[in-house]
């Protein structure tokens, strides 16, 4: 008899996930303390700037304290048996290792010297670059153009040169969205987590469409390590911040999202395209997008900001979401708990588009997003209603 709990389908490691999860914020908690006293005594310290919403200086570098906790959980996932075949069949665990420790390197060094953007762009597009050497990359997505007559659009196969191309300009874009909404107190550590857990949630489902097959392993372990660094990261993070995760946490979140979602994309079925297979088919590329909707959007906006300004797009302001929110009425930590609330409704929304009815989790985001744009709004609303009654 099958005794397997409802959250965890016979045949799937969910437990020993679970236990890389627990791992990964369990370390990364644990560290966290000791990578603060080094910040502190290396000078990597964020001091209040005219942009900033912190007073007083705060040690940053948390990055480091996150990818000790990777490498903990990634350890522990080569020594489980049930997961240690999936690094005997694919590199993409170890892409992301060695992906992830450069991009650790040069965030920690931005943290303490202010690297400069072009510098910074170099490294994101070598970390991307390692990736596509480890044979992370992209193979195909739909495009809603030239489908055959009983099909919406078509399957586009990217060969090899292009997959590569896509996959580098898809993390560097991960990075740096993931760069851009960190601004407030734990903002991007809560984002990572829900990002991060519907990413793995995602990978299982796949996982489980496989048969357990272990070349589907390796885009559920880095999503489960990374959500667990965030869950680790978070109490130090959360407001009052004691320490910030500085670009060396927020680009590594960014880095093992994108290699998450690209490790996954590899595992669609390409052979079975059909009209009743688009969803499927569209997966990845809905999870991805559901991740990268929150900071993608401050970071376009931020972007056309700037520019029609006549600034840099990389010249810093005080007009990025979390910053708009702060100004309507909310206080730093509702305007947080606000930014969870839409990048849950979209995160899992989208992954729940392929585990269960479209209409059902159409309503349910529909309502979701109505009561969070209530919530957005109610600071703005009272203050109107506050000139009125004057």
């Amino acid at each position: 008899m099958d005794n397997a709990p409802l959250w965890a389908p016979a045949g799937l490691p969910v437990r020993e996930y679970l236990l890389v999860l627990l791992t990964a914020a369990a370390v990364t908690f644990l560290l966290t303390g000791l990578v603060r006293l080094l910040a502190i005594r290396v000078g990597a310290v964020a001091y209040p700037r005219k942009r900033d919403v912190h007073l007083t200086p705060i040690p940053r570098m948390g990055g480091v304290a996150m990818f000790g906790g990777v490498l903990a959980a990634m350890f522990l996932a080569s020594n489980l048996p049930a997961l240690s075949r999936g690094f005997d069949f694919s590199n993409d665990a170890a892409a992301a290792i060695v992906a992830g420790g450069l991009i650790v390197l040069v965030g920690a060094l931005d943290d303490r010297f202010e690297l400069d953007s072009l510098t910074k762009l170099a490294g994101q597009v070598t970390a991307a670059g390692i990736l596509v050497l480890f044979g992370v990359q992209w193979f195909g997505f739909w495009v809603p153009w030239g489908g055959d007559e009983g099909h919406i659009g078509q399957l586009m196969v990217l060969n090899s040169n292009q997959g590569q191309l896509l996959t580098v300009l898809l993390v560097v874009t991960m990075i740096n969205a993931m760069n851009f909404v960190d601004g407030l107190d734990g903002l991007a550590s809560g984002i990572g987590l829900i990002a991060a857990s519907a990413t793995c949630a995602f990978c299982l489902s796949l996982l489980q469409q496989h048969g357990g097959d272990v070349t589907a392993y390796p885009p559920a372990l880095i999503a489960a390590s990374i959500a667990g660094a965030c869950m680790g990261f978070l109490p130090y993070n959360f407001q009052p911040a004691r320490i910030f995760m500085g670009d060396s946490g927020s680009m590594l979140i960014g880095l093992m999202l994108a290699t998450a979602s690209t490790s996954a994309s590899g595992k669609a079925d390409y052979a079975g395209f059909g009209g009743k297979d688009l969803l499927a088919l569209l997966s990845p590329l809905l999870v991805l997008a559901a991740v990268l909707f929150v900071p993608l959007l401050d970071l376009i906006m931020a972007v056309v900001r700037r520019t029609a300004a006549g600034k840099s797009p990389f010249h810093a302001d005080k007009m990025h979401l979390h910053h708009r929110l702060l100004e309507i009425g909310h206080s730093q930590r509702r305007a947080v708990l606000l930014i969870y609330s839409w990048a849950a409704v979209i995160a899992f929304g989208a992954v729940s588009l392929t585990l269960f009815s479209a209409v059902l989790v159409a309503w349910v985001i529909v309502v979701g997003v109505i009561v969070a744009a209530i919530i957005s709004v109610i600071p703005r609303m009272r203050a109107r209603a506050d000139r009125e009654t004057r």
